[in-house]
């Protein structure tokens, strides 16, 4: 059976990690043009289909029948070739979008809740919030509520990103400044490529609720993959798959002073959890066509954290990796969203005594102890975790993955 995930772009989905746990047939990505889709549909070859941005509302006049789901939402993401060759659509992010919000606890009965786009994500937002009792509001670029006028909502307790505002590759964008909303609970993003956006990650720092999109990627999935085979799948699956969705795709991303053990200790994470090691100050050069010690002698402190910010937004973007980064990188303030958006910080500690400053430009010429005074509120302010180093590298390495399975 083939199956697979129709949309314009499609690099950045775990669509087919997801299916490949759930059933018994290949599911492949079906990149298509707007001037492909027509043929696409009326001529492709497959049994099922996910469809995604930006085609939810374009497959439509290419079904020969909609579910009642799919005719409430007016959208459809999920496609089944019937026997007679004509094709029936369906919508799961209704279930999708459901667990996400019971999982997140947030309560919405009575309350007023922004739902951001009004694209068929968006229509599947506002039917789960109705039905959960809530106020719904709907911002537009151009409707009558829009991102001019957000004043007049600054009571919303939830806010609903169904807009690719923040999605992989643009990850730096954010769709709304939320700290212009005093009785804001939580936020619900439906993006799940970075695992943190900025509005994710804004929230989180206010102590909101904080919900990317997964667990609504991995619900849906269930339901499709169950419409692709007639077979019923256990809710339990769902759990399951998330979490292992979250354990793969996460990043471990290490700082500390330099010296610290970082690029010995994450080879070993490497090692131990099946992830790509990527060392930072390794990519610099690389980017900049010359050494470490050559930019500082040459261009200054300033041109070199201008490139490691460089390297850092490169790293940051990937999923699935251990990140060993430059002792400086808590300079810059922009580095923590950088790396936080999908990764978890652990602080590498050890004594000042044992670091080693050879071939490290800054502890030479400014000495460690004036560095670490400067940059250790810094370090406290980026880690989720900060882990003592000063004994075997082994004890490390297991401290920080029994922190790991308890964040998943």
């Amino acid at each position: 059976m083939r199956c697979g995930l129709l949309g314009e772009k499609l690099g950045h989905s775990y669509s087919p990690a997801i299916h490949g746990q759930l059933g018994d047939y290949s599911y492949e990505f079906f990149e298509k043009k707007p001037e492909e889709l027509a043929d696409f549909l009326t001529k492709g070859d497959f049994a099922g289909l996910n469809v995604t941005i930006p085609y939810k509302k374009a497959v439509l006049p290419y079904c020969a029948e909609l579910t009642p789901q799919a005719e409430a939402l007016g959208a459809v993401n999920t496609i089944i070739r019937r026997s007679d060759g004509s094709l029936l659509g369906h919508n799961t992010d209704y279930s999708g979008f459901k667990t996400m919000l019971q999982h997140s606890g947030l309560k919405v009965a009575g309350k007023r809740a922004l739902v951001l786009g009004s694209g068929g994500a968006s229509n599947t937002a506002v039917a789960v919030l109705k039905a959960a009792g809530a106020q719904v509001i709907v911002i537009s670029r151009q409707g009558e509520d829009n991102y001019e006028n957000l004043h007049l909502h600054a009571d919303a307790a939830v806010i609903v990103n169904a807009t690719p505002v923040g999605m992989y590759p643009d990850t730096d964008a954010i769709p709304v400044d939320i700290g212009q909303f005093s009785k804001l609970e939580g936020v619900l993003d439906l993006i799940y490529n970075p695992a943190r956006t900025r509005l994710i990650q804004a929230a989180a720092k206010q102590g909101l609720v904080a919900e990317n999109g997964l667990l609504m990627l991995v619900a849906q999935a269930k339901e499709a993959s169950e419409w692709f085979t007639g077979a019923a799948i256990a809710d339990d699956k769902v759990t399951t798959i998330y979490k292992q969705m979250k354990q793969q795709m996460e990043n471990i991303v290490l700082i500390g002073m330099p010296g610290s053990g970082k690029s010995t200790v994450g080879k070993l994470l490497a090692e131990q959890t099946g992830k790509a090691f990527a060392d930072a100050d390794e990519l610099i050069p690389e980017l900049a066509g010359k050494s470490i010690q050559q930019i500082f002698a040459e261009d200054g402190e300033e041109v070199f954290r201008q490139w490691e910010t460089k390297a850092l937004t490169a790293l940051g973007k990937k999923t699935g990796m251990v990140i060993a980064t430059g002792g400086g990188c808590v300079m810059r303030a922009e580095n923590e969203a950088i790396l936080r958006q999908n990764g978890r910080i652990f602080c590498l500690e050890r004594q000042l005594e044992s670091l080693d400053t050879q071939g490290r430009p800054l502890s030479q010429t400014s000495g460690v102890a004036q560095l670490y005074r400067i940059r250790k509120p810094l370090y406290a302010q980026f880690a989720d975790y900060t882990i003592d180093n000063n004994g075997a590298p082994e004890d490390t390495v297991a401290e920080i993955l029994q922190h790991w399975e308890e964040i998943l």
